[in-house]
């Protein structure tokens, strides 16, 4: 199968059962989406396919032949952070920082699809997003600064 990830296209062989989330991570040694539950429920392991927000540990590989893929590491321009990566540091919007990969592309998603409008807004459609430190309304800080920037 052949896929864009972070606009490098690669070409790759895998078994059916394998999750994109195990692709990026074994096959492509792009470690920055964690495999948090490794059940779509705390949101770590999210990326951008196609330019919008999915679980990359549900999702599986072999149905992506042709897609982009977007991971943490393909949002910043060389030395130049994305918007929201800068505003995560700017807001101090982590702890731990294992769900912070997952977060900020899911903020992103979330501004890249006009769910950004209001603080309520962004918690909705960001729900899907674990922050076991309760970095919350940091995250939620650090989405509504990158979006009025954007």
């Amino acid at each position: 199968m052949s896929l864009s990830v972070n606009g490098d296209r690669h070409t790759v062989t895998v078994d059916n059962r394998t999750s994109l989330l195990d692709l990026l991570r074994e096959h492509l040694g792009l470690t920055g989406s964690k495999k948090g539950c490794n059940a779509g429920a705390c949101g770590a392991c999210t990326v951008l396919v196609d330019g919008r927000r999915v679980n990359s540990c549900l999702t599986l590989a072999v149905r992506l032949e042709g897609a982009e893929v977007t991971t943490i590491e393909g949002l910043a321009d060389g030395d130049q952070l994305h918007p929201l990566q800068q505003a995560f540091i700017d807001q101090d919007a982590f702890q731990c920082g294992y769900c912070t990969p997952g977060q900020i592309m899911s903020g992103v998603g979330c501004i890249q699809e006009g769910h950004s409008g209001s603080a309520e807004e962004i918690r909705e459609w960001m729900s899907g997003n674990i922050c076991r430190c309760g970095c919350y309304v940091k995250i939620v800080r650090a989405v509504e600064h990158a979006a009025s920037r954007k």
